[in-house]
Order: C-alpha cells, then structure tokens, then sequence
C-alpha cells in the first residue's frame, strides 16, 4: 500500500519484500525506540499504533508468542534481526526519530510512520480502531482519557453497528420502534461528526425545534442507549482505573484554553437513574446549548464522564456497555477521583467553569459544599433546579396579581426530597427571608411555608434517620397538631390539609399528582393554584398540563421540567404550557461568570440570574399565565441573565475582568446606565 514505507540501506526508498514465511512472526511485533533508546514492542493488532518519546508510554508486556514462549521470544529476535538487515542503523534511527510526534504502526510486518496523535488519529478512518485501542496504546498515542474506559474488541464492534442495523431494518419492516424524536437525534449527531460549524447554525437558528431534541426530553433516550449508538467518541472519560494518571490525561484534550466544563459520574440521570458511562451523553447535550444559548466558542467547551462504575445491573451483564463493569466506588476512594479530577483540570485551565450534573443526592450536596469557595463551579441539580423554581414560583405570584414581594406568604408543597428539591427549598426559603429582613425571625417564617413529601410521606422531626439536607424543613410536632397532619402523610392529605398556593413535582415520578391530588388542590386558598410538574423526561412528569387544566379549570398556572402543548380550553382559551427548564439560567451564568472572571459563584450571583429570569416577561404575559419565556428567545433571555450575574459578581467584589476588560472596567459599566449588554466587550464571547 501506500501508507508502507521501506528504506534501504543507501537511505533511498525501495520496493517492499515479504521475508520467508519461516522469519514471520505469528503475531504483529512493531518496534520503536523509548526515550532512553530501549527497544520495546506491542503486541495489539489488527494494525498497532506505537507511540513514542511521549512521558506517559508505558512499556507492553514482552511476550511473542503464547503465554511468552521460547518460539514467540525468537520470533521477536528474528523480526528485529530482519529490521536491522533491511535497514542502515542511520536511516532507521532517522526514520523513527524525525520528528517529535510521529508514530508507528505495522501493516504486515513492516513500520509505516504516522504524524498523528490523540484526536487527529479518532478522526483518521484509516487509523482510528475506536474502543478496540488497548490501554497501551492509549497511552502510547495520547488517546486516554478520550476514549470510553471500557476495551472491547472487534467482534464486538460488529455485534454493537450489527444490532443498529438490525434495528433500523425492523423499523423499515414494521414500523418505528425507535423515536422518531430519536431518529432525528441520529442525523443531527451525523452532521455534527462531520460539520460542527453547520451543526451549531442548524441548532441555533432552529432552536425552538431542536432544543428538545440536544437535550431533554430525548437526550434521556439517548443515555439510555449510548454503547449501541456510539459511533465518534466526543468528551473526555476518567475512570476509577485512571487513579494517578488524570494530570497527565488532561493534556491528551487538544484545546489549550476550555472555559466550560460539564462533568457527571452518571449516577443520576434526568429521571432515570444510574446510566453509568452511558451519562455522558447529559454533559453532550448541555454543552451543546452552552453554544446555541450563550455563543460559547464550541472549540473551548468539554463535556466529562467520570466512570466509577455503576449499580445498574442491567448494565453490568451488557457486553456492549463501554464503562467499567463494576459496582460504584463509594466513601473516601469515590471523594479521591473527583478531588484528583478537580484539581488536574484548573492545574491545566485555571480560568475554567466547572458544571456538575446529574450527580445522585448524597454527593450533590457534599461536593458542592467541597469545592465552591475553591474553584469557579456550580451544581446544576441543586442550585440551575433552584433558580429555575424560584423565577417561576415569584412569576405564579406575579399572575395571581400580587406584587412579588407577596412570595413570603405563599404555601407551597414540595413533593420530592432529593437534591433537586432539597435545592429549591433551600434557594426559596433564603429569597423568602431576604424579602422578610434577612434575619433569624425572617428564617424561621420563611421555613415554615414548606412541605416536603418524599416517597415515605411527609417529613417531621419525628423521622427516624432524617437526610440531614431536609432536617431544617421536618414539620415540628407543635405543627403537627395545628395541621391535623402527622409523620408520613401521604401527598393527598398533605394537599388537602394545607390547601397550598404551589404544588412542586421534584420526584421523578411520573403521573404523580394524581386527580385525586389536583381535585384536592381546587380548594386551594389561592384564586389562582400553580402546579409545577418539573421532572424530567417527560415520561417522569407528575402530571400533563391536559390533566391540569382539566380537572383545575383555566386559571391554573402550570409548568413542567419537559416540553408540552398548549391546551385548547375552547372558546379561543388557551391553557400555556410554561417549560420552567434549566436552559434559561445555566449558560447565562456560565457566561456571566466566564466575563465578570469572578472567583467563584456565589449564591448572590445566582439569586441575581434568577430574579432577572422572573423579571424578564412582561406584565400582559403573566397575567396570560406565561411564567417562562418561549425557547425561540433563549439567546436574548440568556444575555439578560448573564449581565445580571456580572452586576452582582462586581457588587461582591468577586469580579477580575476578562481579557483586556479589568473590573475596574467592568464596574464603571455597571455604573453607566446599568446597559452591560450594550457594551461590545461584554458580547466578546458571542462572536468568538
């Protein structure tokens, strides 16, 4: 073939020549050279790539032969003794040294030199052998990290493209049986393989059609099924195997600046629960908006798994998951990767954002606690959920209408207790309070508007083993009595004792605010009840805003995490579906902060992302019960957003500028009108 280069020993090119079948090894044995000119071997076929001079290359077994044989030890010698022959030691030394990244691979027997590594060699059809690279030859090629952890081998390559196929002839025989949501997420994936430039302007420019299809609801699909839709690794794969190795790894990524990171261990998907590996496709998804909304540069945004195993046994009996087939790292040695994997990306990227996602409760919390006021990071789950909610609970407000600092006297309901809505309470009650005085008295009224229902009923203080999380918000026993409610209430009694202004779905668990529970909420003691039905995908939704407007009537004000219709009530009505998504908060505050260049993100910051949010519509629209503004303005609403959250990072004196604009600069701009949106320097990042 072409790609086979021969040198004789005048140092020219000459024609290649098969050595007799007895001098042929019975396995490919390519030689090169290691930094302290040591001759080492690799053994992995069809068609090795060895790298050399790199300080990662670790050294493959030497073994030729079955189980290291005497026969395989002489093949080795006799390959190397033939090598010598056909080439001078001048011309070889050249050949494999000239120049710093070269590489070699073996088609039959003899080296071909390929300048190519990490990256360049995935996206090389001649080259590229996908999750069938050995670790070896990770290392030696400069490809961990940016492969899934998980080695399988060709046959099961076929078996993974075979069942695909398979699926798509039944589709064409028996109708679809994937998606059709799905499908179109296939051929926007196809052109992002092979166009990002045109990927990114049919996203941006079609937002509204295809926000839904990057990101929830169908992203949830997509996890569900990533080993058999793997086709081009995108992102970057630390896995508890990668212990010690992660500060190197960071550098096989090709960019030299990120300024977005989204990381999940996959723990916690959406509604789905643990997906293992299969998660990364949620840290796809959102950065994909973070491009779309915020105009981040796609060149500088990298989506991340860490792979610490995964309890869903269904995955662990696949031959085609990609991950590590183990159960989860728990405790201290599951805190030692993501502290490894924390500090080894701002040693290489200081300035970068880290978002985390879809971690499962008990590490969301912990780990935002651990790293907030160390690096710039913030966890979607608990505090994008909480913004979110807050904007829409002060916007129900503003449609029953009150002013929104009547939001301190609203009842609300929350039923789900993990990180999400523990997160909501959180941020809710801190806004009540501020509203209130800011003080202990204005704590203490705000808590109590809160009723957390989880899948054992009510909390009260009278729980055994109580999440620490939801402790400050357990209904105390005094309450209790007033209430006619006692521990483990269940949703239905809860909603009918209260008579809440809010009910808030945080569950994951589809279908339910029953029509029990909505008949109950007719007797609501406000004119104007809002139900949000936020978990997502759409098959976790409490409940659809047709079962909504049905049984509630026309004014309720209702929302959900996932797209949904309008209602035709009739009469020219129409019941607004609001989407109260994470979308209209999270690139603005990733924008925000990346120009404001503020240290960390603190709660003011977010707090300011989210009364913008609530702000934004006008006063004829929430009076409509339109709450959130439609997809198709997520690039206006997110430049509202930042420039709030650069106002606020200046007001903390959090703020360090960005580029040539200092906080000085960044300050007088606030001062100036309040207009950071008109200024050019702000909008950098959107032309970048």
């Amino acid at each position: 073939r072409a790609r086979l280069l021969c040198v004789g020993a005048n140092g020219q090119p000459r024609p290649a020549e098969r050595p007799p079948a007895s001098s042929r090894p019975n396995r490919r044995i390519v030689p090169t050279h290691r930094t302290s000119h040591r001759k080492s071997y690799d053994y992995a076929s069809p068609f090795p790539l060895v790298g050399r001079n790199q300080h990662q290359l670790q050294r493959p077994p030497l073994a030729a032969g079955p189980a290291g044989t005497r026969a395989g030890m002489a093949n080795a010698s006799s390959i190397s003794r033939s090598l010598r022959r056909s080439l001078a030691p001048d011309a070889l030394h050249r050949l494999l040294l000239q120049r710093s990244r070269a590489f070699v691979t073996a088609e039959c027997h003899r080296p071909v030199v390929l300048h190519k590594r990490g990256p360049d060699i995935l996206h090389d059809p001649w080259f590229n052998r996908g999750t069938a690279f050995s670790m070896t030859e990770r290392d030696r090629l400069g490809l961990r990290g940016l492969l899934p952890p998980s080695v399988v081998s060709s046959q099961q390559q076929i078996d993974r493209f075979m069942g695909d196929l398979k699926r798509l002839e039944q589709n064409a025989r028996d109708g679809p049986s994937d998606t059709y949501q799905l499908a179109k997420w296939r051929i926007l994936n196809r052109l992002h393989d092979r166009n990002e430039t045109m990927y990114y302007k049919v996203l941006i420019d079609n937002i509204e059609e295809y926000a839904p299809i990057v990101y929830t609801p169908t992203v949830g699909a997509v996890c569900q099924n990533y080993s058999g839709l793997f086709r081009r690794p995108r992102g970057m794969y630390f896995s508890a195997e990668d212990r010690g190795e992660m500060m190197s790894m960071v550098y096989n990524w090709p960019a030299d600046q990120v300024d977005m990171i989204v990381v999940t261990d996959g723990s916690r998907i959406l509604g789905l629960g643990d997906l293992g590996v299969q998660g990364i496709g949620i840290a796809i998804g959102k950065l994909d908006l973070y491009v779309a909304a915020a105009g981040i540069n796609p060149q500088r945004v990298l989506p991340v798994m860490i792979d610490v195993g995964t309890n869903n046994e269904k995955l662990l009996k696949d031959p085609l998951y990609l991950g590590l087939q183990e159960h989860r790292l728990e405790g201290e040695e599951y805190v030692e990767i993501i502290d490894e994997f924390m500090e080894a990306v701002f040693s290489r990227w200081p300035n970068v954002i880290v978002q985390f996602e879809d971690f499962q409760s008990k590490w969301a919390f912990r780990l935002l606690q651990r790293y907030r006021k160390t690096y710039r990071m913030f966890n979607d789950d608990v505090q994008g959920t909480a913004g979110v909610a807050i904007a829409g609970l002060l916007g129900a407000v503003r449609a029953q209408g009150r002013p929104m600092i009547d939001f301190p006297k609203q009842k609300i309901v929350v039923a789900g207790a993990g990180s999400a809505g523990i997160g909501v309470v959180n941020a809710a009650s801190r806004t009540m309070a501020r509203m209130l005085g800011n003080n202990e008295v204005a704590f203490e009224s705000a808590r109590s508007q809160f009723w957390i229902v989880d899948a054992h009923g009510l909390i009260t203080e009278e729980r055994v083993d109580i999440d620490p999380d939801a402790r400050p918000f357990a209904r105390r026993k005094s309450e209790l009595t007033h209430q006619g409610l006692n521990e483990g209430a269940s949703l239905i009694e809860v909603v009918k004792k209260v008579k809440p202004d809010v009910i808030l779905g945080l569950s994951a668990v589809g279908g339910l605010f029953s029509k029990e529970v909505l008949e109950a909420l007719k007797d609501s003691s406000s004119s104007r009840p809002a139900i949000f039905a936020m978990s997502n995908p759409t098959k976790n939704a409490e409940c659809t805003p047709e079962e909504a407007f049905s049984i509630i009537g026309e004014k309720v004000v209702f929302s959900s995490g996932s797209p949904f219709d309008d209602v035709d009530l009739g009469d020219g009505k129409i019941g607004h579906s609001n989407q109260g998504n994470n979308m209209y908060l999270f690139p603005g505050i990733g924008l925000g902060t990346l120009l404001s260049g503020a240290r960390i993100v603190s709660d003011g910051m977010l707090q300011a992302a989210a009364e913008r949010l609530a702000s934004y519509m006008k006063e004829e629209e929430v009076l409509q019960g339109i709450i959130y503004p439609p997809t198709s303005r997520i690039r206006d609403i997110t430049k509202e957003v930042a420039a709030a959250v650069v106002r606020e990072a200046v007001a903390e004196d959090l703020a360090e500028g960005y580029r040539d604009m200092d906080a000085r600069e960044l300050a007088r701009l606030s001062e100036v009108g309040n207009h950071l949106t008109a200024h050019p320097g702000f909008m950098i990042m959107l032309v970048d």
